[in-house]
Order: C-alpha cells, then structure tokens, then sequence
C-alpha cells in the first residue's frame, strides 16, 4: 500500500515505542511459526486418486473374453488378432492422452496436498486465536471483579 501519511520514519518510530512481548507471547509465536514451517507430509497418493491413478494408462486393455458358447471361442481370437496387430498404433496414439492423465493425475495431487496443507494451518490459526480470545477474556474479567 502506498500512502504518503505516516512517513516510514513515523512508523519505526511508532514501532520503537511499543512494549517488549513476554516470555510465554514469544515462545507461542515461536510453536506457531514452527508448527507453520513443518512440511507436508506427501507419501501416499490420496485415496480419491487412487482408482483414476490405476486406469491412466488407456493403453492396455482387459483380456479378451466372450460369453457367447458358440461364436465365442472364435470373437476371442479375432479380438486377439487384431489387437496383436493394431496395439502398437493404438498404443502411439494413446501416448499423449496417457501423458496428460499422468500430468492432471499429479496436478491434483498438488492441489489436495495443498488443500490439506491450508486446513491444517487454518485450524492451527483457528487454536491460536481461540487461545487469544479466552485469554482476552480472562483478561477482561479480572479488572472488572473489583
């Protein structure tokens, strides 16, 4: 924000003259920063992600099968023999849509780990100020017992 009025000197003036923080207000600041710096656990994948991680790969198809008694035997090996023959080419056109399955895959990734990562820093910021607002409160009402 630029702003002509206070001066940057008004400020770190204004800021010298505010009082020391106590032991038990640095060391709260100090857990919190700390607890903020941790790094986000990324081990598994997540489990929303699990089933679409197995079937990225378009490429490879299930065995070939029929249920029908008497076609069937011969559907099989025709299934067989066209996909010995055309699977390199459909594999080749596939690549790229596996590659971008791939990419999305990981970029949701991304995205849950740190969704996961901002609510975790929001209920820790939910403690701490909930810590402060009993503790203002605690505040508040020794005065007033007078």
């Amino acid at each position: 924000m630029l702003t002509l009025q206070p001066t940057a000197q008004a400020v770190a003036a204004a800021t010298e003259r505010l009082p020391e923080p106590t032991t038990a207000v640095r060391d709260t600041l100090r857990r919190t920063l700390a607890a903020s710096l941790r790094a986000p656990v990324s081990g598994q994948w997540p489990a929303l992600l699990l089933e679409a991680r197995a079937k990225a790969d378009v490429r490879y198809v299930e065995p070939a099968t029929s249920h029908r008694p008497l076609v069937g035997p011969v559907l099989v090996f025709a299934k067989r023999t066209f996909r010995g023959a055309f699977q390199p080419f459909i594999n080749e056109v596939l690549r790229r849509q596996v590659h971008f399955n791939e990419a999305i895959l990981d970029a949701l990734t991304v995205v849950i780990e740190n969704q996961r990562e901002h609510a975790r820093s929001q209920a820790l910021w939910r403690r701490e100020l909930e810590a402060r607002v009993k503790q203002l409160e605690k505040d508040d009402q020794g005065p007033s017992s007078h």
